[in-house]
């Protein structure tokens, strides 16, 4: 890692990860740009015979591009084949009873859930497919998308950044960071949980 840290490949392979990982929510997207953004921050460890660090503005850029470009595909895909994922739906109630708060929510304005939802584990895919799916605009979904990604992008940056910073390019910097990524994710899948639990 410590080569591709230092090369523009590492932008490259961030916008692999976060591009695909809404098809495939194991990948370590959210760990590699916390990786990148340590590195650049510290310019130590890993980096440090490596002139050349990943630039935090072009790394959120291309995090968040990446994460609104794999939800639109998705999205897409849903939107133009939605009676085969409505039927892959409707055969889980979890995923029926998220498919009816994003639309309603996405409906009225609420578009938050989508925010939210960026930081689940799995809940970008549950929204951009569950939008398309229930053939919600593109108008309704793509700029609570945009706004996803990038609060995602930078917020996982930012992690890496001080992290780095405080604690210098260590895998300490990189677990601690990615603790707190993980607690995010945790707290939103439970924002994402309650209306249901309050419904009934």
């Amino acid at each position: 890692m410590g080569s591709l840290i230092g090369s523009p490949w590492i932008y490259v392979i961030v916008a692999i990860s976060v591009l695909f990982d809404v098809f495939l929510p194991v990948l370590p997207s959210g760990l590699l740009v916390i990786m990148a953004a340590t590195a650049a921050a510290a310019g130590t460890g890993a980096a440090r015979h490596v002139q050349d660090v990943p630039d935090i503005a072009a790394l959120i850029l291309c995090a968040a591009t990446a994460s609104v470009l794999g939800d639109f595909v998705a999205y897409r895909l849903a939107r133009r084949d939605g009676g085969r994922f409505d039927r892959a739906i409707a055969r889980s109630r979890r995923l029926t009873s998220a498919q009816e708060r994003l639309g309603a929510a996405v409906a009225r304005g609420g578009g938050a859930l989508v925010v939210v939802a960026r930081f689940a584990p799995a809940g970008r895919s549950v929204v951009s497919i569950g939008a398309g799916a229930a053939r919600r605009t593109s108008r309704e979904f793509l700029p609570w998308s945009a706004l996803a990604g990038l609060v995602w992008a930078a917020y996982s940056v930012g992690l890496g950044y001080f992290g780095g910073h405080w604690l210098g390019a260590t895998w300490l910097a990189t677990g601690v960071s990615l603790v707190a990524l993980i607690a995010a994710g945790a707290a939103a899948a439970y924002l994402m949980r309650r209306p249901a639990a309050a419904a009934r």
